[in-house]
């Protein structure tokens, strides 16, 4: 087994305060920096995404130019490449991020797994050149891109697990909904692993 994780759009305009800030957002920016710090090395790939819109375009009718959005396939402008809303917000610390991947230029881009590496590369193939069998999912927004991060890798053949608690979702109602298609989807749903938990299960005896 080798296992990924995949940190998702922890992004300044995804959190409180910018363009479509998710309550919870900054609490959980800080909290995926502390489980990083703690359990970095229980992985072969750790990869973060970023929307990241043209400036000058639509991007393939993502952004609501003519007409409000409608918060389903359309959006207020977000995430565009270079500014302050597009970077990682600061409690979110990337020290121990291996890949970072970019998302959404100039078309829609929800999954993780549309994303383009600095080098050229697609996400897909990196899985795959990394030999990764096991991907965990955490970051915003649990009802659109971390949804969407988990089907792609589930019927990419990966088994996979959402830390409940390290993801923020838009709102209650689907963020329930998303989670429960996840789950039958296959995903693993679950509160991040801890220490403790990981020390019991190297040192407890078999029974």
């Amino acid at each position: 087994m080798s296992r990924a994780l995949f940190i998702v759009d922890v992004q300044n305009d995804f959190t409180e305060g910018g363009a479509l800030g998710v309550d919870g957002g900054i609490q959980v920016a800080g909290a995926i920096t502390e489980y990083l710090a703690d359990h970095a090395d229980d992985y072969a790939l750790i990869v973060a995404s970023r929307d990241w819109h043209d400036a000058d375009n639509d991007n393939g009718g993502h952004f609501a130019v003519d007409t409000d959005p409608n918060f389903v396939d359309t959006w207020p402008e977000h995430c565009v490449a270079g500014t302050p809303g597009a970077d990682y917000h600061p409690a979110f610390v990337t020290d121990e991020v291996d890949v970072h991947v970019h998302k959404g230029q100039g078309e829609p881009a929800y999954s993780a797994y549309e994303g383009v590496a600095e080098n050229g590369s697609a996400v897909p193939a990196l899985v795959e050149e990394r030999g990764i069998t096991d991907i965990d999912v955490v970051g915003i927004a649990t009802d659109h891109c971390v949804r969407a991060t988990v089907l792609d890798a589930l019927a990419h053949g990966r088994r996979v697990r959402v830390f409940e608690d390290l993801v923020a979702g838009v709102a209650p109602e689907s963020t329930v909904a998303a989670l429960e298609e996840m789950k039958a989807a296959g995903a693993e749903i679950m509160g991040r692993p801890t220490i403790d938990l990981v020390e019991a299960s190297l040192t407890t005896e078999p029974r």
